[in-house]
């Protein structure tokens, strides 16, 4: 009986101590869960003047640039044009864009005789009547002095585009039609991201530049300001080229008249000696411009020439007088 009670008891005991242990297992997980959380919210306890007094300058601005930019949002309308949060690559945090596109074309039509002109000025004025302008033209002659040909540039609101390629075509006879359209979505996006977060910087460094103490310290922020606002012009300027090429789409038109078919066949006397006077003319170019290819070396030659036959008269002058000298060497001996 005993041994039943203590067997009672022991499993009694084993129970309690099995149920502690669970109890502090439980409250310790819960410690630990809460201690967690607390570590995950920045909110409470933060005071920025106390981290700028204990954190050094590079520090401090690297804190206030990644605050900062966290914090930034797009500028202006930003419905329809995707930006990336700075220093983030998850594809969740961008906005849906329309893609940046440039557009450009190329096309050959012929009009009717003596309208070309006409023609011409039409295209210009169809490019202002559908907000753009001619950024160049050029236009060529015959040989009787008429305007028959030439070519112009036109730039025009991308959202009229096809509409004044298609009244281009309508003006003419096409001959050839080249369209190109270049996707530049990608450096686009990049470029505002980056000009973000170069914002970002620099209103991090002007804050940094009034906490300056030094002048050191001063001048080494000064010029950490400079080099990021050069890249933040850079960036604008590239931005401003891209902006123009998106907004305005060009067109180079060629209009030319048919050209006239003449008949070149001569025949008859009178044909043929024109046609051996120009044979004439063009053997007679043809030697004259050898002779002038070749003149120093006939200067040289005749150089040479004149130098030998010079010295060939001295030898034969030379061989007289000793002939000459022998003979009377003969006759004074006999």
């Amino acid at each position: 009986m005993k041994t039943f009670k203590a067997k009672i008891i022991t499993g009694a005991i084993i129970a309690a101590l099995i149920i502690a242990f669970t109890l502090t297992g439980c409250s310790a997980v819960r410690s630990a869960s809460e201690a967690v959380s607390g570590m995950g919210d920045y909110s409470e306890g933060y005071s920025p003047d106390n981290m700028a007094k204990e954190a050094p300058a590079e520090e401090m601005l690297m804190e206030q640039s990644v605050a900062t930019t966290a914090a930034a949002q797009p500028a202006g309308d930003t419905s329809g044009e995707l930006y990336t949060d700075a220093g983030s690559s998850d594809a969740a945090t961008s906005q849906t864009i329309s893609a940046k596109l440039i557009k450009n074309a190329s096309i050959q039509i012929e009009v009717d005789k003596g309208s070309f002109e006409k023609t011409f000025f039409a295209i210009a004025s169809l490019a202002e009547q559908n907000g753009g302008y001619v950024s160049n033209s050029q236009s060529y002659s015959d040989s009787e002095g008429k305007m028959t040909s030439g070519t112009i540039t036109i730039r025009v609101d991308k959202n009229n585009f096809d509409n004044v390629l298609n009244k281009v075509k309508e003006m003419g006879t096409v001959q050839n039609v080249t369209i190109s359209v270049s996707d530049v979505t990608q450096e686009y996006v990049d470029n505002e991201s980056r000009l973000k977060n170069l914002q970002s910087q620099r209103d991090s460094l002007l804050k940094l530049m009034e906490q300056s103490v030094t002048v050191k310290d001063s001048i080494e922020v000064q010029r950490e300001l400079s080099n990021v606002e050069g890249q933040i012009e850079i960036i604008k300027g590239r931005q401003n080229y891209l902006d123009n090429l998106i907004a305005y789409s060009t067109i180079d038109v060629y209009v030319a008249e048919p050209q006239a078919i003449t008949d070149s066949d001569e025949g008859g006397f009178i044909g043929a000696v024109k046609r051996g006077a120009r044979g004439a003319l063009t053997a007679l170019r043809v030697i004259t411009m050898v002779l002038i290819a070749i003149s120093p070396l006939l200067v040289i030659a005749g150089i040479i020439l004149i130098i030998i036959w010079q010295s060939l008269r001295a030898k034969n002058r030379r061989r007289a007088r000793m002939k000459a000298e022998q003979a009377n060497q003969e006759i004074q001996k006999k």
